[in-house]
């Protein structure tokens, strides 16, 4: 009898040691400050994105050093006159601050213009997108909390052809987004 009890306790306790090695794996609250250089990423995860732009992103803060509290970008813009679909973050707020160039960004039915220096928040659950007004362009992006984002970036980066639109639709879904509107227009 008491074999019998010693393993079933050791298979209920099974699912939770795994769940807690994963845990680990995926988010591991840092206890250290780090510092990344210009042009550098940390993990040296660079996304290159191949369907909504061609814009790189480069993680600074990973969800993964705060537990998924906070995820933040440098994007480097490619895209001159491009810039994704309308769509809203179901579980996320942004906060963008542009670093170079200049953007035009729809938030729900009020428009802004954005040059360097500026920065603009973007509530969850408000339909926005943003275009990229000059040829080169830089922002930091920040995702409160960080969500889904590093997926979403890493499945852009790893198309090797164009996606079709149920493609683009199904990554923007996958990683709690959805679109409501086609890309904007620039003015």
């Amino acid at each position: 009898m008491q074999r019998r009890k010693f393993l079933l306790a050791s298979l209920a306790l099974y699912p939770v040691t795994i769940f807690a090695k994963f845990k680990n794996q995926i988010m591991e609250r840092t206890d250290k400050g780090f510092k990344v250089k210009a042009g550098e990423a940390r993990f040296g995860e660079h996304y290159t994105m191949k369907a909504v732009t061609a814009n790189t992103l480069d993680i600074k803060i990973s969800g993964r050093d705060t537990d998924g509290g906070i995820a933040v970008f440098e994007q480097t813009g490619h895209t001159l006159n491009g810039g994704p679909p309308l769509h809203v973050h179901l579980f996320q707020d942004e906060w963008f601050y542009v670093v170079e160039g200049a953007y035009f960004f729809q938030v729900g039915e009020d428009t802004f213009e954005l040059k360097a220096g500026d920065t603009i928040f973007l509530p969850r659950n408000v339909q926005h997108a943003f275009v990229q007004l000059t040829p080169k362009a830089r922002m930091m992006v920040t995702y409160l909390p960080a969500g889904k984002m590093e997926g979403f970036f890493k499945t852009t980066a790893q198309w090797t052809a164009a996606p079709s639109k149920e493609e683009i639709t199904k990554a923007f879904t996958d990683h709690d987004m959805k679109i409501t509107g086609p890309p904007l227009k620039a003015r």
